[in-house]
């Protein structure tokens, strides 16, 4: 029978309410408003004692979940001292698109050689969630569902790394007198819990499989700021542990956490010298859609030689604001009901010219469940589309033999939530981690909502050659490892939620990524 500490809630320290009383009294005393979620996640860090010095120098902030959690990251970094991360009003700026990699409208035409008229449609998608769910949303479901993920990954962990011989938690535990002192070693590999880090810096978890689960403990080291011991761990993480247990307590001393190695990937290159194109988050039926910047980029399509080669535009989620998403959503849509979005869009879309063939996945703004993985919209909505093909969220597919994941992004909230490397200013870090795990989504119960399905379909199988992500209204292409990691830009300016929260986002710039060459050239439409 599967551990129940698979279905239990995190523990979580205890404060009595006169104790958060006094606090709020404090902060208000600066300026400062604690609400509910800001004294949840004050809760889930154990400690107070360095809040009120992190905002001595802070302008008045409303200290939500999120803004309690950033500031954690920032008071518990060795690398910098960020601002003050709360809801800040910021002013309304133009957008920054500086990027590297490659820079706005640098490009090589010789490197995207064909017309995509010229070239036949070779579509083939791998994996779609869509016609295909299975869940009844039982426990049993949700034990299948991590059963699966550690078999999975485990054979990856073993194959990968040096690990190997591994043995389960319980036995670790029957033979402790074993596996105790340096002398002698245990390999385990399981579920990550409770990750956190020690006054001292140090990691400590509890690792948890079938049978049972340990309290591990990691030492932190100066020589890589990178490293999982300095970055952090996610909850539900599957990791590899190699260590013994401490002769003083019962802590399993791991010499450091093991993931499936990532190794170089040797991308496939298409006979065809054809592109692919990635934007997201267009939120058609706000007020904010850039619809200028959509008619720029609409007549560039028809005109510009690097348009011609392009034969797949991939829609990354998010493509309607839709409505109830979010308090007071109704006073920013200019577009209030939902099917008149998404026709609007569908007339958008047509549009484009008759060589581009559209391929369109959901987001959390989307007609569908919440839970991930995400199905195809609805076939009432699709009817209103005439030349647009549908899958879910992810979504494994190949274009003419080069293949491509494709995923909205929820899970970045989580990760920019839990790991000390990761932001929403560099979104493609969080991209890194998800390679880096083998996994799009790997936290239980936390801002991304997740189906219960009997295998766990959100493990990165093949490796990708394209992998593409947005939800973040950021932009950046990179090569991490021999995957393009693409996170696709929006077509939606600053709204008044962001503003609050200072964010800036880089609207309106289209990424083409030749299938043949892999040249990438990222084209501004603001």
């Amino acid at each position: 029978m599967m551990n129940k500490v698979f279905m239990c809630s995190r523990p979580r320290f205890h404060w009595t309410m006169s104790g958060f009383g006094a606090l709020s009294r404090e902060l208000a005393g600066g300026g400062h408003l604690l609400l509910a979620p800001g004294r949840d996640a004050l809760e889930r860090i154990g400690t107070t004692d360095w809040l009120l010095p992190a905002l001595a120098s802070s302008e008045p902030l409303v200290l939500t979940g999120e803004a309690i959690e950033a500031l954690w990251k920032a008071h518990s970094s060795t690398d910098s001292i960020r601002p003050a991360p709360g809801r800040v009003i910021a002013p309304i700026l133009p957008s920054t698109n500086d990027h590297t990699t490659p820079s706005l409208g640098d490009y090589r035409i010789e490197m995207f050689p064909d017309i995509a008229s010229d070239i036949d449609t070779d579509l083939t998608v791998h994996y779609d969630i869509t016609g295909r769910s299975r869940t009844e949303g039982k426990i049993d479901d949700i034990t299948s569902l991590f059963r699966n993920r550690i078999e999975k990954l485990r054979k990856e962990i073993l194959k990968t790394t040096p690990l190997s011989r591994p043995i389960t938690v319980l036995q670790l535990i029957d033979q402790r007198a074993k596996y105790t002192g340096y002398d002698t070693s245990a390999t385990i590999v399981g579920l990550v819990s409770n990750p956190r880090f020690t006054k001292a810096g140090n990691l400590l978890f509890t690792i948890e499989d079938e049978t049972a689960s340990v309290e591990c403990l990691i030492t932190r080291s100066e020589e890589d700021v990178n490293d999982i011991v300095h970055v952090g761990l996610m909850p539900d993480d599957v990791i590899g542990l190699k260590g013994s247990f401490s002769r003083n307590n019962d802590l399993f001393f791991a010499e450091q956490p093991y993931f499936p190695r990532l190794e170089v990937h040797e991308r496939a290159h298409a006979e065809q010298g054809v592109s692919v194109a990635f934007i997201s988050d267009l939120h058609v039926g706000s007020k904010t859609f850039l619809d200028d910047q959509w008619v720029k980029m609409r007549q560039w399509f028809h005109t510009d030689p690097l348009a011609r080669t392009i034969k797949y535009l991939i829609l990354s989620g998010d493509v309607v604001d839709g409505i109830g998403i979010y308090p007071g959503q109704e006073n920013e849509l200019s577009i209030p009901d939902l099917f008149n979005q998404y026709g609007h869009l569908a007339g958008l879309l047509d549009d484009f010219p008759d060589w581009v063939e559209i391929l369109l996945l959901p987001g959390n703004h989307d007609a569908v469940r919440p839970q991930e993985p995400q199905p195809a919209l609805e076939p009432d909505i699709q009817n209103d589309f005439n030349s647009t093909t549908f899958v879910g969220n992810p979504c494994d597919f190949s274009l003419h033999g080069v293949r491509l994941l494709s995923y909205h992004g929820k899970s970045i909230d989580d990760f920019v939530g839990t790991l000390r490397n990761v932001d929403y200013g560099c979104p493609v870090e969080a991209m890194r981690e998800m390679m880096r795990r083998r996994h799009l989504a790997p936290t239980w119960g936390s801002k991304t909502p997740l189906s219960p399905e009997p295998e766990d379909d959100l493990i990165i199988g093949a490796r990708p050659d394209i992998f593409v992500t947005g939800h973040v209204h950021g932009h950046h292409c990179e090569d991490h490892k021999g995957t393009t990691l693409v996170c696709s830009s929006t077509w939606q300016n600053q709204t008044a939620y962001q503003r609050m929260l200072g964010f800036q986002p880089k609207p309106c710039i289209l990424t083409v990524i030749n299938l043949q060459t892999h040249a990438a050239a990222s084209i501004p439409f603001a």
